[in-house]
């Protein structure tokens, strides 16, 4: 098993090392110049090119990706061109309001696909399988801002029952923290949990196929103990596929929420950074979302190795 996880983590590396490149190299295509906009119209050339050297854009674009790159590996992201505080400072604050907003979207996605998919995929063409199949046809088309919008409008507007924007930490007024972020958490999993469900179902109804489940109904096995105890755990490993590519999709739809439901947050963050032109914010949140993205494919490996001791073996 530790041969396996050095594997996983010797291959994790290229991928962040080219990822930092495309983002880096990405952000230099946006239009505009944020050293002469923080210039001033009225600055002379000289001045532009003494703040270019302060902010370290200055020279050929692959030597500032060398420096960038460098300061990254010395744990330096650099420092906001707009304010001047440093990326590390301003992720440490916008960082646990989004922490909060995936503790509690993910695992309702999870809780809601999840058994959804079991339900539908142990009995495909039943009144669940239906059901499953017109709630993820809904939640496809529906774009994530769409349902964001209904719910506040639903349950804030009109009904009044929950707030409609602000932030309250879940760790320091729990009662209060969830109310607030049970619509933003809502707007996000309804859309992730129509994959899950939907992956969960296609999985389990191509097992139930499986010689050896005809084989446990043959025996008299009873059929939740076929389909939890048989069929669900040879399921998994395309569901864990899944879930783990969820995550990216949570990762960009907390950018949605955060707008939407007015809380602060790396997604909030990131667009005000890309609207004023903000090279170092942009690269640090980007660079550290895509390093969250690998870790969660990374466990999910490793949780593949624990449901298939083939997959770890080869």
């Amino acid at each position: 098993m530790l041969g396996f996880v050095i594997r996983r983590l010797t291959q994790a590396v290229p991928v962040l090392l080219l990822t930092s490149t495309a983002v880096f190299l990405l952000l230099r295509l946006i239009p505009g110049d944020p050293v002469a906009d923080l210039a001033g119209e009225n600055a002379s050339p000289e001045r532009v090119e003494e703040i270019r050297r302060q902010l370290g854009m200055d020279g050929s674009i692959f030597a500032q990706y060398g420096r960038w790159l460098s300061d990254v590996l010395h744990g330096d992201l650099g420092r906001s061109v707009q304010n001047g505080v440093s990326v590390g400072r301003l992720l440490r604050l916008a960082g646990p309001p989004t922490v909060e907003l995936a503790l509690v979207a993910y695992p309702l996605a999870l809780l809601l696909g999840i058994p959804l998919g079991v339900l539908a995929g142990a009995r495909p063409r039943s009144r669940w399988d239906w059901a499953l199949s017109g709630y993820t046809a809904f939640a496809v088309a529906l774009p994530s801002f769409v349902l964001g919008v209904a719910l506040l409008w639903l349950f804030s507007v009109r009904l009044g029952w929950l707030p409609a924007s602000g932030h309250v930490s879940l760790f320091d007024h729990p009662g209060e923290g969830l109310r607030r972020i049970i619509l933003p958490a809502l707007s996000v999993a309804l859309v992730m949990a129509s994959a899950l469900a939907r992956y969960t179902r296609t999985a389990l109804a191509e097992v139930m196929r499986q010689d050896y489940v005809r084989t446990a109904w043959a025996k008299g096995a009873g059929d939740r103990r076929v389909v939890l105890r048989h069929a669900l755990p040879n399921a998994l490993v395309p569901v864990i596929t899944i879930a783990a590519l969820q995550f990216g999709h949570l990762l960009t739809g907390a950018v949605v929420a955060e707008r939407i439901f007015t809380r602060p947050g790396l997604g909030d963050l990131v667009v005000r950074s890309i609207q004023t032109r903000d090279y170092p914010v942009v690269q640090g949140a980007l660079l550290m979302l895509v390093a969250v993205f690998v870790a969660v494919n990374l466990l999910a490996d490793l949780a593949y190795g624990i449901a298939d001791p083939r997959i770890r073996r080869s």
